[in-house]
């Protein structure tokens, strides 16, 4: 596992958004606004993040991010299709250039057989790429699980954003 601060890779994501200039917006649920923090740690992030949306509840995910209804009634709000709408709709409704959702169960409870505590969906959509999502299992307390997801995400983005 990666060692490298989180506030570390926020700086080395900032960078590379710098550089492109790109804009980030974030779309959290399980996270509850953990990474729009993590890069508003960030001295000078205002050049580069656009504005974070903490949706935990499905109301706000649908009237903030255009979630529909019927997603989260047939997928749940922990899920591949939440995740790519959060991000998708995260896009649509800010000036970013990169958007990333973030949708879990990071318990303690709130788990089951199909979706235990530890997992979180990733959505990722950019006006320069086709949406993507990817699902993670974390293991460990509720602190643990959000610092990982949050992590990953900071990871991911950098990935993305390189070039």
């Amino acid at each position: 596992m990666n060692k490298t601060p989180i506030y570390q890779l926020a700086f080395e994501l900032g960078q590379k958004l710098k550089k492109r200039e790109w804009k980030l917006v974030t779309a959290e649920s399980c996270t509850g606004g953990g990474l729009a923090y993590a890069v508003t740690e960030i001295s000078g992030s205002s050049a580069w993040f656009e504005r974070g949306y903490v949706t935990y509840s499905n109301k706000a995910k649908e009237e903030l991010l255009g979630v529909q209804v019927k997603t989260l009634n047939e997928w749940g709000a922990v899920s591949q299709q939440t995740a790519h709408e959060m991000a998708e709709g995260a896009l649509e409704n800010s000036k970013a250039q990169i958007g990333i959702a973030i949708t879990g169960i990071a318990g303690p409870d709130g788990g089951s057989i199909e979706k235990p505590v530890g997992m979180v969906w990733f959505g990722w959509a950019g006006i320069h790429a086709d949406t993507i999502t990817e699902v993670q299992y974390f293991s460990g307390d509720r602190q643990s699980v959000r610092e990982q997801a949050i992590r990953f995400a900071l990871e991911r983005l950098i990935e993305f954003t390189a070039g």
